[in-house]
């Protein structure tokens, strides 16, 4: 005799899942999330959003999922906010999450979208994420729903959590101060003969224990250290390797504590004992663009327009044809595996103004080829939140020559 298997089911809080963990913010944080994204569901006249994005889902209801290749969804309709979750992570996305939520079974193919349409019902226009919904996936939706017109609302979530709440931007504060701690761990560490190993961990162990200390109710993972010395500073993202610290290498220094899904950063050029006369010409000129950086970021400004004063800036020192990305980004739910707010990036093709409670990056950098003098990767990071009269710089790590010749 067989028992017949559920496609999907609710934990119900208490015995079999435990009691509801704190949120990040308040219940009332993430429902006015959700109603702004209700009056998106009326203005195209949705059925129902169906957020497939690890930062989305975050975003509108506290949970931050771990895919493992698995889909998971955050099912916004005009009366329900409903996360749908693997039946591998047990009732931890219901204590998680600010709403409800359903789990689905791998007893047979697609108990994922079986779940959606239970929760949604007939289909006839949905909200997607363009940018991540997999053609797959997009395929499998309507086979469920095969009548329903997908409406790509990507940009306008976007939009959204480009404009900080007072709330975030007071967890983006702390998270800024806790890449500070990390990284005078990692300066204190520095001496030659370690490797860069070695000193990544010291800062991540130091964040990671302060999150602890400051977020006794928080989930921990994620918080990471891109430490690099040598030639392995000429990208911004080069992973750490056991390559040992030597007399008058450049360095970098790159701590990003994760709080909850929230993304913050401290990045900082070094040199072992000394630099050299070159080396310290061209950290300059960096630290020029830095500073200039940080005067020009303030509301009312362009991103595009703050990127030329720069490049004119390098372009008058000839060095604009060593800059290696654009000028900055934007913070919040977001890491180096998910999430990103492309539309307030300091670059060149975006015309975003800044206005108050976004919250950006000034983070110039030169890569200088590995044959010529002052060879090397060198990068400054501040972070600061656009005010009504111009912007708080939240990072309190020094900068330059005078601070960051060490060990």
């Amino acid at each position: 005799m067989s028992t017949k298997r559920p496609a999907f089911f609710q934990f119900e809080h208490g015995a079999n899942d435990g009691p509801a963990s704190a949120l990040t913010f308040s219940k009332n944080e993430f429902e006015q999330r959700v109603s702004t994204i209700r009056t998106r569901l009326e203005h195209h006249h949705l059925d129902a959003v169906i957020f497939t994005s690890m930062h989305c889902v975050a975003y509108y209801s506290g949970f931050l999922y771990c895919a493992f290749g698995r889909p998971y969804a955050c099912v916004v309709t005009k009366d329900r906010v409903v996360t749908v979750s693997a039946n591998i992570d047990g009732g931890q996305p219901a204590r998680r999450g600010a709403f409800e939520n359903v789990v689905y079974t791998d007893w047979q193919r697609d108990n994922y979208w079986r779940a959606i349409k239970e929760i949604t019902g007939t289909l006839k226009r949905a909200g997607i994420e363009g940018d991540h919904l997999s053609l797959q996936q997009q395929q499998k939706l309507l086979e469920f729903f095969p009548d329903c017109e997908c409406i790509d609302i990507a940009p306008v979530t976007m939009q959204q959590r480009m404009h900080k709440s007072s709330a975030e931007i007071a967890l983006i504060k702390e998270g800024a101060r806790i890449a500070d701690v990390g990284g005078y761990a990692i300066r204190d560490a520095i001496k030659s003969g370690t490797r860069e190993i070695d000193v990544a961990m010291a800062g991540r162990d130091a964040m990671e224990l302060e999150i602890a200390k400051s977020f006794p109710d928080s989930e921990y993972r994620d918080t990471w250290v891109w430490f690099q010395s040598g030639v392995n500073t000429d990208g911004a993202h080069n992973p750490v390797t056991a390559r040992k610290l030597q007399h008058k290498d450049i360095l970098s220094l790159n701590t990003f504590p994760m709080i909850n899904g929230y993304y913050t950063a401290l990045e900082r050029t070094l040199f072992v004992e000394e630099a050299d006369a070159e080396s310290l010409k061209i950290w300059q000129a960096n630290v020029g663009a830095h500073e200039l950086g940080l005067s020009l970021i303030k509301p009312g400004v362009c991103c595009a327009q703050i990127c030329a004063e720069i490049n004119k800036y390098f372009e008058d020192l000839n060095l604009l044809q060593y800059r290696s990305f654009g000028y900055g980004h934007s913070f919040g739910v977001l890491s180096h595996y998910y999430g990103r707010e492309s539309g307030l990036e300091l670059r060149e093709d975006i015309d975003t103004v800044l206005e108050p409670g976004m919250v950006v990056s000034m983070e110039p950098m030169l890569t200088i080829p590995a044959a010529l003098p002052g060879a090397g990767g060198y990068r400054e990071h501040d972070i600061l939140v656009i005010t009504e009269t111009g912007a708080e710089n939240i990072t309190g790590f020094p900068y330059g020559p005078d601070h960051n010749i060490v060990g």
